[in-house]
């Protein structure tokens, strides 16, 4: 089983837990990937919560976790957000400018319990990248300009 144990008390709750940085900016991809996801999992076991499955996106972030019920998802989405925000403000700055006031993330999160589903979750968090490229490359061409709304030439 899945189950985890503390002095007394036995558990197992998984969430799937969606963030994003602020203003759905691209920044969390490219050369900023790797280290935005030391961070997240440096942060994950300081608390002690296990990550099941994760995936950085190039404007939010899925994880599958794994969360002690003697920490609120609240009270660790707030930690984890906060002091990720202040470590990439440190160890990059030139990224304070482009976000004032050492705010990196979104201000809300989307959480849901996994319950049994946990395999199909793990599933959809590896294919995301694949479905969103593959989304993307049908969306590359769009018959109407979305600034003038006048149609556009194919060639």
């Amino acid at each position: 089983m899945d189950n985890s144990t503390l002095s007394h008390t036995t558990w197992n709750c998984k969430y799937h837990i969606v963030f994003a940085p602020k203003f759905r900016r691209k920044v969390a991809y490219g050369m900023f990937k790797q280290d935005i996801a030391n961070i997240l999992s440096t942060l994950c076991k300081r608390k002690g919560v296990e990550i099941i499955e994760a995936e950085i996106m190039p404007d939010h972030v899925h994880m599958l976790v794994k969360i002690p019920p003697s920490i609120s998802v609240a009270e660790f989405m707030g930690f984890l957000k906060g002091k990720s925000s202040l470590m990439i403000f440190d160890r990059h700055a030139n990224l304070k400018y482009k976000y004032g006031n050492r705010r990196f993330w979104c201000r809300g999160y989307y959480v849901d319990t996994v319950g049994k589903n946990t395999a199909k979750i793990k599933e959809y968090i590896r294919n995301q990248m694949a479905e969103d490229q593959e989304y993307d490359q049908l969306s590359l061409f769009e018959d109407y300009d979305p600034f003038t709304g006048k149609p556009r030439n194919k060639n």
